[in-house]
């Protein structure tokens, strides 16, 4: 290991970058009563990109870049904070509310729509985020004073230039404060909204189906799940396993971190991250931190220098799994973004060879770039064709294919994820699974070693599936297989070591 670097000094926000103009596409439907007349556009109205004045407002400009610009709410979070005046408190508010809104949206919906007296395709698009914020806030968030929520909101649509707007909000959101009960105990019911896992908010009308008359649609609309989800979860897990991974995939976690310990030790990490106001506590894995926080990476000391990286435990495992030693040459298949790369190169000690191949240039892009910020010089990054016909021949001591799959395991990470799996797309995924681990075992040397890995728990793309291609081939035997749970403690997802003879 080399030797530890001095600690970072903490840097200054640099000034607010300038942004061009911009304005946003919206729907031309008509509005409700309190609207816009026909004709006139239904979204904010166009001007210079603002300083952002509250969470709320950068939480509305997240969430407008996802459903308008298909944005993930994360990269839409993190450019909109390297503008001027979001502090830490505010970005930290605007994910918990554009993280949740998404994940909660079709429960949200299903409150609102007993509020509203207009039909939803009648409601402009951004009127109806702004519903969804305010109610969010009353029904989902603790802390917020009922006042805030309405008032707050109110002035969102206000610095939208959308005074129209207002009255629309305030009448719907008092409705609902007044129609919120005591907040009790987790009892299906068609007028409790499931807040966690031990709590329900109470109103005085029903809002979802019947729990007992219509199991499956009360879970879409309760806990906010595709249909097909629900469906297979009850069918392969239960009601009880199903309401648990609800609520796990439903409350939000705090990011968890891989110590580069070729750049620093665990122990400093945590003790400088500490001191920047920071709470953390060890993982599982020696090289594991569980920040007790959500905060912007980027911005924590250690991070420029390459003291650490994000990752979940459930993901730090595939990289130990395949235990690559120093000096061996090691193939990473769909390697980007890059954080099981780098892993495989930081337990090597940054000596022998990782290759990283991807199909896509871009994000492949990150991957020496994250390369660069950890000091990593063994990472040779390569560009493959969609069918993999260019692959480094190789053969190579171990492999690593971390293939692209629904994501299921990680429904609470990537709050879009849950909304954009197709499950009609599911055999053509399997097949292209099927075909990474068959070039992944062709790549490996006789006595080599490959893991494959999935941030799915559906088995289709899992054990099922690694069983199909073993029967297919000779000389190729199951070492050990890791499955992991979500909640226990983090992410769920699948790992399989494989052995060539």
């Amino acid at each position: 290991m080399n030797p530890a670097p001095k600690r970072p000094v903490r840097r200054k926000r640099k000034n607010p970058r300038k942004s061009s103009p911009r304005g946003s596409n919206q729907d031309s439907r008509n509005g409700p009563k309190h609207g816009p007349k026909d004709g006139q556009k239904h979204g904010p109205r166009k001007g210079p990109r603002p300083t952002i004045a509250s969470a709320r407002r950068l939480a509305f400009e997240v969430l407008t870049a996802w459903q308008e610009r298909g944005v993930f709410a994360s990269r839409a979070l993190d450019d909109r904070s390297r503008d001027g005046g979001v502090t830490r408190g505010m970005r930290a508010m605007a994910m918990e509310l554009s993280y949740g809104i998404i994940r909660r949206q079709a429960t949200i919906d299903a409150v609102l729509t007993e509020f509203v007296d207009r039909p939803r395709a009648s409601i402009e698009s951004g009127l109806w985020m702004l519903l969804r914020l305010g109610a969010y806030q009353i029904v989902l968030m603790d802390g917020v004073p009922p006042h805030a929520a309405v008032n707050e909101t109110v002035e969102v649509a206000k610095q939208l230039h959308r005074p129209e707007w207002a009255p629309v909000i305030n009448a719907v959101l008092r409705a609902l404060l007044g129609a919120i009960g005591p907040t009790d105990e987790t009892e299906p019911a068609a007028d409790r909204v499931p807040m966690d896992a031990n709590r329900s908010r109470r109103l005085d009308r029903a809002v979802f189906p019947s729990p007992e008359k219509a199991r499956v649609e009360y879970f879409v609309k309760a806990h906010s799940y595709p249909r097909w989800i629900v469906r297979d979860w009850l069918s392969r897990f239960g009601e009880e396993e199903t309401t648990r991974l609800c609520f796990w995939f439903n409350t939000p976690r705090p990011p968890t971190i891989r110590v580069n310990r070729q750049r620093q030790s665990p122990e400093i990490v945590r003790e400088v991250l500490e001191t920047a106001g920071v709470s953390v506590e060890p993982g599982d894995w020696p090289e594991s931190l569980r920040l007790q926080e959500s905060v912007r990476l980027h911005d924590l000391p250690g991070f420029a220098e390459g003291w650490f990286s994000v990752q979940d435990e459930s993901a730090t495992a595939a990289a130990r799994l395949l235990d690559p030693q120093p000096g061996e040459s090691i193939l990473d298949l769909c390697a980007a973004p890059g954080g099981k790369t780098a892993h495989l190169a930081e337990l090597m000690e940054d000596r022998g060879s990782v290759v990283a191949v991807d199909t896509d240039g871009e994000r492949l892009k990150r991957v020496s770039e994250n390369a660069r910020r950890l000091q990593l010089s063994c990472i040779d990054c390569r560009t493959a064709d969609d069918e993999g016909s260019n692959l480094p021949v190789g053969p190579f001591d171990r492999v690593l294919v971390d293939v692209p799959c629904s994501n299921t395991g990680v429904l609470g990470k990537r709050p879009e994820a849950r909304w954009r799996i197709d499950p009609e797309e599911f055999n053509d995924l399997t097949k292209i699974q099927e075909r990474l681990l068959h070039q992944a075992l062709d790549r490996a040397k006789p006595g080599g070693c490959v893991v494959y890995s999935t941030c799915s728990i559906d088995p289709r793309e899992n054990r099922q599936l690694v069983d199909r291609v073993l029967a297919g081939r000779d000389g190729v035997s199951v070492e050990r297989e890791i499955e992991h749970q979500p909640g226990m403690p983090g992410d769920g997802g699948y790992q399989v070591l494989l052995r060539r003879e």
